[in-house]
């Protein structure tokens, strides 16, 4: 039953993308859809590029074995900080402008913005080299998962969900990514939903699996802690709160949906149904997540779930409560469901690193310039290249989803954030600001990796953990980035001269005419 259920999801995904190929000529028709994508199908891509394997098998099952339901506050917080008020804040002002400054990339955004062709080059590269350990994190997730439902080798899940990636992104641009990503909403929306019933109800229910949760002890969890609103560590949840929430602001992944929405009622239904879309999955994945400890914990207090270099292999935990609460026919559910998240989610990776190199580094070096077909080929070509190279770095299966994912989203959005939302609203913000900004959200990103991550330092990571914010903490350390580029962009302008103020006095004028 689940590879019937399988076959016919994977059919239908080609098959869209043969359907939109013709429709993916142009660069814009490829990279943005036209910029006539409806508010239906921009919230589900945004929806559905947000969450994927990471969260559903990484963040729930680690946070959720961490913070018990609490970690439920994570889901909500993507829904209205990650989702409702970049939609409300930022939706129609991007559409806007990057309209009247003709780009189609976060880069090309920069450049135009700043007047800057060196920004250009910068953050295109920073795209490119961040969006890769993104990317392999959604592999590791999905392939773990693939291995508890089909006993497939890991090795054989990740190279079969590159292909599969590579042939309906490759064939059809955004516009097959949209409509893709709609079906896969659909299927995310049900599927999470028949998953947490089925969680819940395997341990005798709401009531009964919350005072389970309530008699678990362990090494710094007090009794009667994972069953709480607020759980047994709130300071360092509120940590992953921002980073998995605030993240997306600058994320060039999920600010590029805005540039393709249609209209201003687009926007309107976009924010509504995002918002909704994530409440329900988010939170359902890390109230799901909440109840780890039940299904991975034995009778007399031993761990069942299976140690990597003597620590807890957490990436292991949901696909573990799956295979025990679930029937044998929701399986095959469970796998389309995280698969629709997760092809989602790499296909509006690999789109935006690919058209990124190509528009942003690859066109200006060509002295007698690129035509659209041409560059379209390109993109085709880096996206098989991009998810190569993801797919070697995930073949190192001790590498944390979580520890992946918050480098990638640390440094991306620790340096892309602040100078893009103030750039939006703001004449004054300098190149120098923007230049600070890069510098620390990928230098706050990348010292902190090799103190920490990557444990050279293990007696300064053991007396950064024990901190009440643990610093050690990559997670941590994006939200310190992001939050640290909203305070020094601002620093810097204030101090540094904007020698082209009368030309952005007439962007943002243009801009606010066209808003009315």
């Amino acid at each position: 039953m689940t590879y019937v259920i399988l076959a016919v999801y994977l059919a239908v995904m080609i098959g869209i993308g043969i359907y939109c190929r013709k429709r993916a000529s142009s660069v814009s028709d490829f990279v943005l859809g036209g910029r006539n994508i409806g508010g239906w199908f921009t919230a589900f891509a945004y929806g559905t590029s947000y969450f994927s394997a990471v969260v559903f098998i990484g963040y729930a099952g680690q946070f959720g074995w961490s913070y018990g339901v609490s970690a439920t506050w994570i889901g909500i917080g993507n829904a209205i900080i990650g989702s409702m008020l970049p939609w409300i804040i930022m939706g129609r002002r991007t559409r806007v402008m990057t309209k009247q400054l003709n780009a189609s990339t976060m880069p090309e955004f920069f450049e135009k913005r700043y007047s800057s062709k060196a920004l250009k080059i910068v953050s295109a590269i920073i795209v490119f080299v961040f969006l890769i350990p993104y990317t392999a994190s959604v592999y590791n997730g999905l392939s773990r998962l693939f291995n508890m439902a089909f006993d497939l080798p890991y090795e054989a899940c990740l190279i079969g969900m590159a292909v599969l990636t590579a042939a309906y992104v490759i064939l059809g641009g955004y516009t097959a990514t949209a409509i893709n990503d709609f079906v896969q909403g659909i299927i995310m929306l049900i599927g999470i939903v028949a998953v947490v019933v089925c969680v819940v109800n395997g341990k005798g229910g709401f009531t009964e699996a919350l005072n389970g949760l309530g008699q678990i002890t362990d090494k710094g969890v007090p009794a009667n802690s994972l069953n709480t609103l607020f759980g047994p560590d709130p300071i360092n949840l509120i940590g992953v709160v921002i980073l998995t929430s605030l993240g997306t602001w600058g994320l060039p992944q999920m600010v590029q949906k805005f540039y393709a929405i249609k209209d201003d009622s687009a926007i309107k239904r976009g924010t509504i149904i995002s918002t909704i879309f994530a409440l329900v999955v988010a939170g359902g994945s890390y109230f799901m997540g909440g109840f780890g400890r039940l299904y991975g914990t034995g009778a007399n207090g031993e761990t069942l779930i299976e140690s990597v270099n003597g620590k807890l292999a957490f990436d292991s935990i949901v696909p573990q409560m799956l295979k025990d609460a679930l029937p044998e026919f929701l399986i095959g559910v469970v796998v389309v469901l995280v698969l629709s998240a997760s092809m989602s989610t790499l296909s509006s990776l690999v789109l935006t690193s690919s058209s990124t190199l190509t528009i942003d580094l690859i066109k200006p070096m060509m002295k007698k310039g690129m035509s659209d077909k041409k560059q379209v080929l390109i993109m085709r070509i880096l996206i098989a290249v991009f998810l190569l190279i993801s797919v070697i770095i995930a073949l190192n299966p001790n590498a944390y989803i979580t520890t992946l994912m918050s480098i990638s989203w640390g440094a991306l959005a620790g340096a892309f954030l602040a100078p893009f939302l103030y750039g939006l609203f703001s004449k004054k913000i300098t190149k120098a600001a923007v230049w600070a900004s890069f510098i620390s959200g990928v230098g706050i990103t990348v010292v902190h990796m090799f103190i920490f991550s990557l444990g050279f330092f293990p007696e300064a990571t053991k007396a950064a953990a024990a901190l009440p914010l643990n610093l050690a903490s990559p997670i941590n350390a994006g939200a310190i980035a992001m939050l640290f580029g909203l305070i020094i962009v601002p620093i810097v302008s204030a101090v540094t001269k904007n020698k082209n103020l009368e030309k952005d006095e007439k962007l943002l004028e243009d801009c606010k005419k066209e808003l009315g």
